[in-house]
């Protein structure tokens, strides 16, 4: 039986399985991704990526992201962020500024030592739904401004399904001085993450265009570290910016 090396990264503490596919040899079903992502049978992790050769002349690479799963999902920002810093501990490309497409098109990436600064697409208008408010980052958010109460994901999960098979990502927020805290729920991995980088971004423009917060930059503490939302306009928005950590956990084999 074969085995498959592959990395583990997180960024602010969402977490992801990353495999160096350049050479288009590997395919996985549903059924092996959703094992190896798997908390307690598996790696652990709230998606996999595979860091794939480019398909457009001007990029380093090309990014197909999973949810844990096993199909294919949107975009993940956190997701962007550390297959970035992948592709830099990858000798792909020198710390400092790379590009790549995904599935939502063209994104570049500023790399330092100590964070990953990704373009993100632009973003229409806050919609007022379902007693909250809706925005496509590169992935559906549902955002509301209010406490998580004392379970977060048994409230979150009708408001997952109120928008339809496809779902969405839900998103509670509480602003204070200028500043955010976030609760995410993804779909896909059907509970909460410690952060959600497409979430953290939904979250800050409807906060700006609410009035919430005054203006971007806006600084989120998620569960699991500290994002940064910058970006012009109050919807549409453009030149979005996320930035935070990205991190090489570890890297293994898993048997295929």
């Amino acid at each position: 039986m074969a085995d498959q090396e592959f990395y583990k990264y997180h960024g602010a503490g969402n977490d992801f399985i990353l495999i160096d596919n350049r050479s288009g040899a590997l395919s996985l079903d549903a059924t092996t991704i959703a094992q190896w992502c798997h908390r307690h049978y598996g790696v652990g992790a709230d998606g996999l990526m595979l860091l794939e050769a480019p398909r457009a002349r001007s990029d380093h690479f090309y990014m197909q992201y999973f949810n844990s799963d096993g199909n294919e999902s949107t975009m993940c920002g956190n997701g962007g962020r550390c297959i970035a810093r992948f592709a830099v501990d990858l000798g792909i490309a020198a710390e400092g500024t790379l590009y790549f497409h995904a599935i939502d098109g063209p994104h570049s990436a500023v790399v330092s030592k100590t964070t990953v600064a990704l373009s993100m697409i632009d973003a229409p208008a806050v919609v007022e739904r379902n007693q909250g408010f809706y925005i496509d980052t590169g992935s559906p958010h549902h955002v509301e401004n209010r406490t998580p109460g004392a379970d977060f994901v048994a409230t979150a999960r009708p408001i997952r399904h109120a928008y339809g098979p496809e779902g969405v990502n839900v998103n509670f927020i509480q602003a204070c001085e200028g500043e955010l805290s976030i609760r995410t729920f993804e779909r896909g991995v059907e509970n909460e993450t410690l952060a959600c980088g497409t979430g953290a971004t939904a979250a800050a423009m409807v906060a700006v265009a609410q009035g919430w917060v005054p203006s971007a930059p806006v600084t989120i503490y998620a569960q699991g570290g500290i994002l940064t939302v910058d970006f012009k306009g109050r919807g549409p928005f453009t030149d979005v910016v996320l930035t935070g950590p990205a991190v090489q956990v570890f890297k293994g084999k898993l048997q295929l």
